[in-house]
């Protein structure tokens, strides 16, 4: 239950320079730990420190209580900078898009979550949604919910219930203290293993009604990054992860292509035909797909800037160069892997990092290939198939 101020939040460095140092700086340490992150299963509470320092957990916080709301396309790039560098700790760093949901709250609650500061890190196990017991003042919670990614170094935690008829039958999302929550280290995979997405559970826990939303909910802070279409913004910064992984598998393809012998003592990779074409076409494929993915972001932000409609076309727009950045990175992967040859079997191989992680993003419930269908259906103007589409 929160009943007062977040404690252990830091400050952002000053836009600017300051900024820009802090975030080069946390680029440097993660190439140095990644292997730790990936290793301990993840991402700990003071890298997560450093990304405060870069802004990361800043990015949509209202104004009015201290944050910077970042234009998505912003925040995007960063995430896909972190990704290809390490794509489990970009996934991890995207819900710093996530306070957009807190908007939803009273503004009283806002006041409180963010009275020490505007730099809070959210992680949420929302599903599979329980159903908690209605009290005066609120809900007694009770459960355990999956997925929850970040939760090791989180400052708040939500936790998804049914909603009912004062809902219209959408779910809600409770806040909590993470002290009130036992994480249950279940998080046994082989791709995303830095995420730290383990199951949270939560024993006859009171969490008042002005600590609950419902999740793209009315806001109650008008703004741009208010307007913006939420749940496609959701699948949008899962699917910049892919981005990142494909530029940085793409990255060491390149470094493996120039270097100056051969193993087998025959032509070096990058002197072969075969790989030239491969990887051009590679580069073309991410390229593309990159292009689609910002040019639908930049235009539906601006949308959102003039205050105007953003219709079911537009959020299907971004839904639709969202789960195509994924599956397209995807490709791009397998494509620098088969060019990497034998040696990327290795566990220990550069590329591993990228090949677990990177395919990742595509297999989520937002981005999988139902959503092409789903798409395909609004744009012609039928109804889509899949819930809560676009």
């Amino acid at each position: 239950m929160i009943v007062k101020p977040m404690r252990d939040t830091l400050t952002a460095a000053p836009a600017g320079p300051e900024r820009d140092a802090a975030f080069a700086e946390a680029l440097r340490v993660l190439e140095e730990r990644r292997d730790e992150f990936a290793e301990q299963g993840f991402v700990p509470r003071d890298f997560v420190n450093l990304l405060k320092r870069t802004g990361i957990y800043r990015a949509s916080t209202p104004e009015q209580f201290g944050g910077e709301p970042q234009a998505p396309a912003d925040f995007l790039a960063q995430i896909e900078k972190i990704s290809a560098v390490d794509p489990a700790t970009g996934w991890v760093a995207s819900f710093g898009s996530s306070l957009v949901y807190f908007a939803a709250l009273p503004l009283e609650s806002q006041e409180i979550i963010y009275a020490n500061g505007p730099d809070i890190c959210f992680a949420g196990g929302l599903f599979p949604m329980q159903e908690a017991e209605r009290v005066p003042g609120g809900y007694r919670c009770s459960g355990v919910w999956q997925f929850a990614s970040g939760c090791r170094g989180a400052d708040i935690l939500g936790i998804g219930l049914k909603g009912g008829e004062e809902t219209q039958g959408r779910p809600i999302t409770a806040l909590i203290d993470p002290k009130d929550a036992q994480i249950i280290d279940n998080w046994n995979v082989a791709g995303m293993r830095g995420t730290g997405s383990h199951a949270v559970k939560v024993e006859n826990v009171f969490v008042p009604e002005e600590m609950t939303f419902i999740r793209g909910g009315e806001a109650t802070v008008d703004g741009p990054l208010t307007r913006y279409p939420a749940l496609a913004y959701a699948a949008q910064v899962l699917a910049v992860v892919a981005l990142g992984a494909a530029r940085g598998a793409l990255d060491y393809s390149y470094e493996a292509g120039s270097a100056k012998t051969s193993i087998v003592g025959g032509p070096v990779k990058g002197a072969r035909a075969s790989y030239q074409a491969k990887l051009a076409h590679a580069e073309a494929q991410l390229g593309a797909a990159r292009a689609y993915f910002y040019e639908q972001t930049r235009l539906i932000w601006a949308k959102a800037v003039a205050n105007e409609e953003i219709t079911p076309a537009d959020k299907t727009q971004l839904r639709l160069a969202a789960t195509h950045a994924a599956h397209e990175s995807r490709e791009v992967i397998l494509q620098a892997f088969d060019l990497a040859g034998t040696g990327a079997i290795y566990r220990t191989h550069p590329l591993q990092r990228f090949l677990q992680d990177g395919l990742v993003p595509a297999q989520h419930a937002m981005l999988q290939s139902n959503t092409y269908e789903a798409s395909g259906a609004v744009l012609l103007g039928l109804d889509s198939t899949v819930p809560s589409f676009p």
